[in-house]
């Protein structure tokens, strides 16, 4: 090794661009299963938000510590795979309160952040995320995403909190 030998550098810190595309792909992928819904029914959104839950989320590496924005007790958390499915689409007698968020009618997601937090294999994100459904009606939600880079490196969505505004009476 000579001093002009070039130095070598491993960095494989999550940076704030992988968190805003995780982001928007998550975004992306809503509006999808949605459409995937209108055009080829309920069974076909249920396939494609399978594909989208196994590459997204973190099940793969344990429990994902979700909470649903329209859901409640006692099955307000969503820690597995099936939980996370049938929330998003619907269809399962064991969640018989899920109607299938993805399948509202979605068409424009959008998160804005209020803060980011970067840390070495991990990030995490809060902010709103506002969805239009096809009549205009824009919903606001808070949102936190966790995200932690899985073996092969690929982010994942580890932590998913979602709530309704507040709104004072």
């Amino acid at each position: 090794m000579t001093a002009n030998e070039p130095v070598v550098v491993v960095n494989q810190a999550v940076t704030e661009g992988e968190a805003l595309a995780a982001q928007r792909a998550w975004c992306s992928a809503l509006l999808e299963i949605n459409a995937t819904y209108e055009k080829e029914g309920q069974a076909a959104a249920k396939a494609l938000a399978e594909k989208v839950i196994d590459a997204a989320y973190a099940y793969q590496m344990g429990a994902v510590l979700f909470k649903p924005t329209l859901t409640v007790n006692p099955q307000t958390f969503r820690p597995t795979r099936a939980g996370a499915l049938s929330y998003f689409v619907g269809g399962d007698p064991a969640f018989p309160n899920d109607k299938g968020f993805a399948l509202k009618g979605w068409k424009k997601c959008e998160a804005v952040n209020n803060a980011i937090f970067l840390d070495g294999n991990s990030a995490i994100t809060m902010g709103k995320v506002h969805f239009t459904d096809k009549n205009g009606k824009v919903t606001t939600v808070d949102k936190t995403w966790g995200y932690v880079r899985d073996g092969a490196g690929n982010l994942r969505i580890n932590l998913h909190h979602s709530s309704l505004e507040y709104q004072p009476k």
